[in-house]
């Protein structure tokens, strides 16, 4: 295996660069559902309530699955669950393309692809990163974490694109190869350590031994959430993650283009504003995780919280005009996922090193019920009311009621070495 021929510490940046393709892709998989609903509608019939159902099921299964991947990744190694994931992942998309029933749609892209894209998710980023980093972590966070919503976002043009003549099996058929053509790169280029390759971790001291392994699988999942559920921090970044994920992939990433679609925006047109705010998250999440190597993650939850609250309030007063859109766009961007590297931050001081990428597995699981809620309950509310207003304002208050949250958080010293 190539990486076999590598030494020294700076090969943690070739993992890093594989785990941040790994992660777009997973993220492109889990945004696709957006860009399929109207395509779906129209080919099937299904109604929206029921297309939204299968979105809900796989944004929990990609929730549910991450601590139990953290535990199996301890257990089998980083590389053999990265090949699995991504193994379930091309099989779900390209099985799909011969759907013929509703539960077709939520067996395939709910819960075979929620299973799948699940280990391979921002869970996967803190175990890489607390491997193979002894220094600079907030930052190397910041960027997996941006390559999530990156990807999430930044090919939704391309698939709304491929979705422009009322077909949505192109996007099924790239999701599944590009999912595919990943298997033999990390096959090639993931070491499961930098043991393996004879070196410690960046930033490490040479001759310091590596971290004991916990081979207990998914038990150790299961005995870190009955720690985890006993402090007052675990409740608390659970429900601060859910209301994360309640306003981000389940509300915005999944009905934004509908919403839009119901104010005269064409479906390629939305997916560019959603595209924009991936390339703005790129930049506000990055910058989130160095802001969390230097400065209290309490308070910048407070404030990324506190905007976004206040952003989804004001988006139905921007009347859907070109400008406030992409003010919108670029704004909420910035603040898409910038919540990952503090609250891992907050996570690691609070639980500890070895248990903290296991505990923030949980605390996804949190963010991804909310965005499972969302993703049904905006449908739901669209479905009933005929507007997704209701739905935003909901989503805004939560993400205010978050903000005061996160300063219940004890403080401890930092964490993350600068």
């Amino acid at each position: 295996m190539l990486y076999r021929r590598a030494t020294g510490q700076r090969y943690a940046f070739v993992v890093i660069a594989v785990t941040f393709f790994a992660l777009l892709v997973a993220a492109a998989l889990r945004s696709a559902p957006s860009v399929l609903i109207l395509p779906l509608e129209a080919h099937f019939g299904w109604d929206r309530a029921t297309i939204s159902f299968a979105a809900a099921v796989g944004i929990f299964l990609y929730g549910l699955t991450g601590p139990f991947a953290a535990a199996l990744m301890q257990s089998i190694g980083i590389r053999r669950t990265m090949i699995g994931s991504l193994a379930l992942m091309a099989a779900s998309s390209l099985a799909s393309l011969w759907m013929t029933e509703s539960w077709h749609y939520v067996l395939s892209w709910g819960v075979i692809s929620g299973i799948g894209s699940g280990a391979i998710a921002p869970v996967l980023g803190a175990t890489v990163v607390n491997r193979w980093f002894a220094t600079r972590r907030g930052l190397m966070i910041g960027l997996l974490t941006a390559s999530t919503a990156t990807g999430s976002l930044l090919f939704l043009p391309a698939m709304a694109w491929l979705t422009r003549n009322g077909a949505w099996t192109p996007v099924a058929l790239a999701v599944g190869l590009a999912a595919a053509a990943l298997i033999p790169v990390v096959w090639l280029l993931m070491p499961d350590g930098p043991a393996a390759i004879g070196a410690e971790r960046y930033g490490e001291a040479p001759g310091t031994p590596p971290p004991a392994e916990n081979r207990r699988g998914a038990m150790l999942a299961i005995t870190t959430l009955a720690e985890g559920m006993r402090s007052r921090a675990f409740w608390l970044l659970f429900g601060t993650f859910f209301v994360c994920g309640l306003t981000t992939n389940g509300l915005v990433g999944t009905h934004l283009i509908a919403y839009c679609g119901d104010n005269g925006i064409s479906p390629v047109q939305a997916a560019g504003l959603l595209s924009l705010m991936g390339l703005f998250d790129l930049i506000g999440t990055t910058a989130s995780g160095w802001l969390t190597d230097r400065y209290d993650p309490r308070k910048l939850l407070f404030v990324y919280y506190a905007l976004r609250g206040l952003s989804l309030m004001a988006l139905p007063a921007l009347d859907f005009q070109p400008t406030g859109l992409l003010l919108f766009a670029v704004f909420y961007g910035l603040d898409w996922i910038a919540t990952v590297p503090p609250t891992v931050a907050l996570a690691t001081r609070h639980f500890g090193e070895a248990k903290a990428p296991i505990i923030f597995g949980w605390v996804m699981t949190g963010h991804q019920i909310g965005a499972a809620v969302a993703a049904f309950g905006a449908g739901l509310i669209r479905e009933q009311t005929g507007s997704y207003l209701l739905a935003f304002a909901i989503a805004g208050a939560f993400g205010v009621l978050a903000a005061f949250a996160a300063m219940g958080l004890g403080h401890k010293a930092p964490a993350f070495a600068h």
